[in-house]
């Protein structure tokens, strides 16, 4: 019998969405520097609109590894173009990679990307549309608010105004079987280098601070990947933007957008907003109360979870951040994601 490998399906992927799809690579100029993307327009019909694909947190190699295939596929299939790129210092997009980048900056990236768009027609009608996962749940918010002719969004697992890596730690640092005396040390270490950082300590206050924090395998591993070794520099890295932020007074979490609740208030087009329900990174039905108290009042939103699903709407059995890194598990797509992206898009 023939081994179906992750190559294999990516190829089958590959294969299937290019003979749906014109794919163009296409650049654009941002704060300097090109970034580098791909255009995806339909096949043999003027698409609807089109759909950018607004990335999460961490490092891309989006173009060259052909990210989200299955999604562009479906959108595409939608009657809808899709357009997505690098970020700075990323595949073969230039410039130096950020991990601190503001989400407010990321809006303007995406903007710059929007009227590179229109500005070559690429954009072929006026019917804009957002797709975004997880840290894109606060930068396409802030377009849509500052951006008018944006016509849908596609949220997948959101987040709400604050940080969400307390939740992330704490449910993590279960599912690998500490106890709970163990995990609220950890968590209230974090939580206390948070504040340190915030009020401008200094790197050796932090380290003495956090130094069961500093032991704990998950947390090495996630700084290691994500910033380097954990030194000065590394802490300063986090600490300056750190420090323009302001902290909830209950919880002790930086508020990345003040005022979230109204500008999702403002939110006045249709919204899909699609989660899983084994989220291990985000609380996702936190996110869903927020969302149907502000979007949910003002404009037609709809809303879907899938179960045994994780933060990437993939099938699993912990939703853990390294469950399909560590177990090198294959990623399935959860049964209906894709469906409801293409059924949401073809009323549209």
């Amino acid at each position: 019998m023939k081994r179906i490998t992750a190559l294999t399906i990516l190829l089958l992927i590959t294969s299937n969405i290019t003979a749906q799809s014109n794919r163009n690579l296409l650049d654009f100029e941002f704060e300097g520097v090109s970034l580098n993307g791909v255009l995806n327009l339909p096949k043999d019909q003027k698409p609807k609109g089109i759909v950018l694909i607004i990335h999460g947190s961490g490092k891309t190699n989006a173009v060259a590894q052909e990210w989200y295939l299955d999604i562009r596929e479906t959108i595409v299939k939608s009657g809808y173009a899709t357009y997505m790129w690098d970020k700075m210092g990323c595949g073969k997009s230039e410039g130096t990679f950020n991990y601190n980048q503001s989400v407010q900056n990321s809006a303007l990236e995406a903007i710059a990307a929007i009227q590179m768009l229109k500005e070559k027609q690429e954009s072929v009608s006026n019917t804009i549309g957002l797709y975004g996962i997880s840290r894109a749940g606060w930068i396409n918010p802030i377009i849509i608010n500052e951006y008018k002719d944006i016509a849908l969004w596609i949220s997948v697992s959101g987040v709400d105004d604050k940080e969400n890596f307390s939740y992330l730690l704490e449910e993590n640092l279960r599912i690998e079987g500490l106890s709970k005396d163990s995990i609220k040390i950890i968590v209230d270490q974090w939580l206390e280098g948070t504040k340190i950082a915030h009020a401008g300590g200094s790197f050796e206050t932090y380290m003495n601070a956090t130094k069961d924090l500093q032991k704990n395998a998950f947390w090495l591993r996630f700084i290691k990947e994500n910033y380097g070794e954990m030194n000065e520099e590394t802490y300063t890295g986090f600490q300056v933007p750190l420090m323009k932020e302001t902290l909830d007074k209950e919880t002790g979490l930086p508020i990345y957008i003040e005022d979230f609740d109204t500008i999702l208030s403002n939110v006045k087009i249709p919204v899909l907003a699609l989660f899983g329900e084994t989220d291990m990174n985000v609380d996702w039905k936190k996110t869903k109360t927020l969302y149907e108290n502000t979007i949910g009042q003002h404009t037609d939103l709809t809303v879907q979870s899938f179960s045994n699903c994780n933060h990437n709407i993939n099938e699993c059995k912990t939703g853990g951040f390294y469950e399909f890194q560590d177990n090198k598990l294959p990623y399935k797509r959860c049964d209906g994601f894709l469906d409801a992206i293409e059924n949401w898009l073809q009323g549209k």
